[in-house]
């Protein structure tokens, strides 16, 4: 326990830091991954178009890529200088806007789990494609998808570690300060593994309340 309670700063400042880009990536990820499966099921085709180019493109481009257009190519484009609070939004942003594209997958097929005749009965209604999909659909939808979704949240909170080579802190982070100071890196990795299984955990719990909370009667 010695390497923890000696450390307990870094330990703390590392957690807050994997914390912000979870909870803030995951909720831009929420935002537009819900915008964007809108767009996939839209009945426009220029809208359906560009769902499918940017989620067939950042899906299939490793996140690690992603990070390094954020990281070099976005800031001398933007005039930005790395300071680390810029460092911290564009990982942010590298995650959200990846991860959007597997919580659009994932909502998309909640949605095509919503009975049509739901649908066609509320434009019969007068409803538009909006209010069909904000009033009937998506609350359905996103009901139907809790486990394939907290598992997309699940790999977005490990992949927060990769922002670690870039800068920015959190737990990936973390054996890099506590080596300069004399600790044991291997126990070090261990106690990181503890807790990224707690924090997972926790999460399978949640996901397993809100299932059986929201369950869909079928």
């Amino acid at each position: 326990m010695g390497v923890i309670t000696d450390n307990l700063d870094l330990w703390w400042e590392t957690l807050l830091g994997t914390l912000i880009l979870f909870f803030a990536g995951g909720a831009l990820a929420l935002v537009l991954g819900t915008i964007v499966a809108a767009m996939r099921v839209s009945p426009v085709p220029i809208a359906r178009g560009v769902g499918m180019l940017y989620v067939g493109t950042i899906r299939n481009t490793p996140l690690t890529l992603v990070f390094f257009a954020f990281a070099f190519a976005l800031p001398p484009l933007l005039g930005l200088r790395l300071t680390s609070d810029v460092s911290l939004t564009l990982a942010i942003c590298a995650l959200g806007i990846y991860t959007a594209t597997y919580v659009a997958e994932t909502i998309r097929s909640g949605i095509n789990t919503v009975p049509i005749g739901q649908a066609e009965a509320a434009r019969a209604l007068g409803l538009t494609f909006g209010q069909v999909m904000t009033l009937v659909v998506m609350p359905q939808a996103f009901r139907s998808v809790i486990p394939p979704m907290m598992s997309v949240f699940i790999a977005l909170l490990k992949n927060t570690t990769v922002a670690a080579g870039f800068s920015v802190v959190n737990l990936g982070s973390i054996r890099n300060y506590l080596s300069e100071r004399g600790e044991n890196q291997f126990i070090v990795i261990l106690w990181v593994m503890v807790i990224f299984v707690a924090l997972v955990l926790l999460l399978s719990w949640m996901q397993r309340s809100l299932e059986t909370r929201w369950k869909v009667a079928r």
